[in-house]
């Protein structure tokens, strides 16, 4: 047990609703959590008959502890959730992905635009949604670019057009950018039937487009009636897919799962009478954790974490602690009354039913995966003889072309698979072009020059290279400061560069580890090979990419956004000012003699 002293924290400690913070012997806090009454809530914590053998656990490492008094409950629900948040406690379920939803956004121009929007919603305009991921907002926005000729084009895009581009030629837009092909009513009159059935209203849209066709086709106007009907029957598919629909025009549903320490939690949008789609959440689940406390949690933080829309009805699978106070807490942070249900009625009863399939079906799949990575880990332990089980690994990779744009990646895995938010990229600079072994060491010095964890010390760390790269890594560890050091290993491609035939290279020795080509431990480390060598040309492409898009007056110092239209205007473009002399940039307004050297020499040193 730790030397906490419970009885004299107790012994002061007030009864007003608040927040506790537990702290271990490295003033690192490992639980956080709330209370309508303090002193009774902690209390029941350092009870000498103690039953339940993972809170004993987490009592036996209580170091210290610290309490927020606050006014209300509600108020203790939010700092709670802030607190979580900021530390990520070790003993806390934690919800692992707090990214806002992404809406679809319908423009208030002229000529209104659609597109994606995440974020805060400040822009003028209609914000549809939320959608459960990007991919569900631009299949939806590819759907409707073939339904609908509504543009979708940046609006720097739409104010440059003299000709229409190739999303008319396409039909999948009616050129509202140039004049003459689409009059400003029949521009609003699509604008208007997109609205409607993005607000679920596709009966009303169907009949519109019915009518506009019969009058097309009464003034003879076979052209503008066969464009009607081709809208009709594009609807009519589109339609055709979104099988679940129903009444309820705003509606989130929770379906939950749980098996030993995974959880997964399957949330249901319903807007306009529409599923939106559905997104599964595998939460943190510490072993202290009861079904209640995961569920509620991560309830809490999904809602509470500033960027979720919050709807008027929820249909949860599981009960919550103290329903009044959460639903006080959502309507103040909503502006609405919030209202929990449990799927009593059949609409309700249906949705939830599919959300608890989701989720058990989720559930299943990430536990079986977890398996397969775990027998993994020891089939790789086992390979290395080492002492301790593996838990986190590192490897590095180098992308270039030619020596440009080099890039260093650095992926991490853990024993649940890949951990993507502790992935790096690392732009490689000051190195002769092409040299792998420097840009090796120079990632490497960035990576753990600061080293302020010992969990993120990997306890394995993979080179993708051979002993050259391989030494690198050695010579860069030789002084290492910290008592836990990571095990280094080479992975070179073999001959033929097919997978199974690589060769591990143990460091120190430089000996070849032999593997089995069907061995599941080398199928571990040709997933991290493979991962850090995608991760590494994501990277170098992107790179790669932005020094095609962008100027090379862009660097000049002195040079800005406006003198650099000057100078592409005067010299037609930048070959042209590459032949002109440093008296001909000097002619161009704005440009002293001093500034064309600076230029000249730039553009030819």
């Amino acid at each position: 047990m730790s030397a906490f002293d419970s009885a004299a924290f107790l012994k002061n400690l007030t009864s007003q609703p608040g927040v506790y913070r537990m702290y271990n012997s490295q003033e690192e806090v490992i639980y956080v959590g709330k209370a309508k009454n303090l002193k009774k809530r902690v209390s029941s914590y350092f009870r000498s008959n103690l039953d339940n053998a993972k809170t004993r656990s987490l009592v036996s490492q209580i170091a210290n502890m610290d309490v927020t008094v606050v006014n209300s409950e509600t108020e203790a629900f939010l700092l709670e959730n802030n607190f979580i948040k900021k530390y990520k406690p070790r003993y806390n379920v934690v919800m692992r992905d707090d990214k806002s939803y992404p809406f679809i956004f319908l423009s208030d121009h002229e000529h209104p635009r659609l597109s994606f929007h995440r974020g805060p919603q400040k822009k003028k305009g209609e914000y549809f949604g939320p959608y459960p991921s990007a991919w569900s907002v631009r299949e939806s926005l590819r759907s409707m670019q073939r339904i609908f000729p509504v543009r979708q084009c940046e609006d720097s895009y739409y104010r440059a057009r003299s000709r229409p581009c190739l999303q008319y030629q396409m039909q999948r837009c009616s050129a509202p950018c140039v004049e003459g092909y689409v009059s400003d009513e029949e521009y609003k009159e699509q604008v208007n039937f997109a609205r409607l059935f993005l607000k679920g209203k596709n009966q009303q849209v169907i009949g519109g487009l019915v009518e506009k066709m019969e009058k097309a086709s009464e003034a003879l106007n076979f052209e503008a009636a066969a464009r009607y009907r081709d809208q009709i029957n594009a609807l009519r598919k589109v339609q055709e897919r979104q099988w679940v629909a129903g009444t309820q025009d705003e509606m989130d549903v929770f379906g939950f799962a749980l098996k030993g320490n995974m959880a997964c939690i399957q949330v249901m949008f319903i807007r306009e009478g529409q599923l939106l789609g559905s997104k599964a959440y595998f939460p943190k689940v510490p072993n202290t954790a009861d079904e209640q406390e995961v569920f509620e949690s991560f309830f809490l933080q999904f809602y509470l974490a500033g960027n979720k829309v919050i709807p008027k009805q929820i249909v949860l699978s599981n009960t919550l602690s103290d329903e009044d106070a959460i639903a006080e807490v959502l309507a103040s942070e909503a502006g609405h009354k919030v209202h929990f249900f449990k799927g009593a009625r059949e609409e309700k009863r249906k949705y939830l039913q599919l959300a608890q399939s989701n989720a058990q079906t989720a559930l299943d799949a990430q536990y079986s995966q977890q398996k397969s990575v775990f027998a993994r880990y020891l089939d790789l332990e086992a390979a290395l003889e080492v002492d301790t089980p593996i838990q986190r690994m590192e490897c590095f990779d180098i992308s270039h072309t030619s020596g440009q744009q080099t890039v260093a990646s650095c992926v991490v895995f853990n024993r649940e698979g890949p951990h993507k938010s502790d992935y790096r990229r690392y732009n490689i600079e000051g190195i002769t072009p092409g040299d792998d072994y420097a840009a090796m060491a120079q990632a490497l010095k960035r990576r753990y020059k600061s080293v302020k964890e010992v969990q993120k010390i990997p306890d394995l760390l993979l080179i993708d290279g051979g002993k050259g790269q391989l030494a690198q890594a050695e010579a860069f560890f030789e002084d290492w400061p910290h008592d836990k050091k990571p095990m280094l290993l080479g992975v070179a491609k073999g001959t033929t560069r097919k997978p199974g035939l690589e060769t591990l290279i143990l460091a120190g020795s430089h000996q070849v580890l032999p593997m089995d080509s069907h061995s599941p431990g080398l199928h571990l480390i040709q997933h991290v090979r493979d991962e850090s060598h995608r991760f590494a040309i994501t990277g170098h492409r992107n790179r790669r990419q932005k020094v095609k898009t962008t100027s090379s007056l862009e660097s000049i110092p002195g040079i800005g956004a406006k003198r650099r239209q000057t100078l592409l205007k005067f010299m037609g473009g930048l070959q042209g000012l590459k032949k002109a002399s440093k008296d001909e940039i000097a002619s161009v307004p704005g440009i002293s003699p001093e500034l064309a050297d600076t230029i000249y020499d730039h553009l030819h040193q």
